[in-house]
């Protein structure tokens, strides 16, 4: 017996179940911030390395070219999914412009979920740095999100000098 008359197992379940709240509370609150703090944002993939899916898509309204699986073969490219209401798309657009200039790499685009018009508006206002799809019919690594300057010059165009490289050699 406790000093207050009450059975010391009896207090002792009061405070823990007094207590939990408590704890659920850390424990969301230090999922959150591990979140919040984790920069580790590659995705895995598990494409990288493999063939392409077979696919032939029409061009979008406007454009002559559309994409298809053997276009794929022969040349290293970069593909971008992009939408004209995705706003990332908008702010990595301008990247991918400078990029197109530079004739260092294609570039080919996969219009997602778009109406044709909009697509067109999208692509007038900000640039269209889209050509064919093209590479050995492998994926060989993976962005998702918009890319910054860093994340084009430190991760995506040293593996597309790597397979330049291998397709020359």
């Amino acid at each position: 017996m406790s000093k207050d008359g009450q059975p010391v197992r009896k207090l002792r379940w009061s405070r823990l179940i007094a207590a939990l709240p408590a704890m659920v509370f850390g424990a969301i609150a230090a999922a959150f911030l591990w979140g919040l703090f984790n920069n580790d944002d590659g995705l895995p993939s598990t494409m990288i390395g493999r063939d392409i899916s077979e696919f032939d898509l029409p061009p979008i309204e406007g454009r002559r070219k559309g994409l298809t699986t053997a276009d794929q073969r022969g040349e290293v490219s970069l593909v971008n999914v992009w939408a004209s209401w995705c706003v990332p798309c908008r702010v990595e657009m301008p990247l991918l412009v400078e990029l197109a200039q530079t004739d260092s790499v294609p570039i080919h685009g996969i219009n997602l979920k778009d109406k044709p018009a909009a697509a067109r508006r999208f692509l007038a206002e900000l640039g269209d740095p889209y050509g064919r799809i093209g590479a050995k019919g492998r994926i060989a690594y993976k962005d998702v999100g918009p890319f910054i300057r860093r994340s084009l010059e430190e991760d995506i165009l040293p593996v597309v000098r790597r397979l330049q490289q291998e397709q020359y050699a």
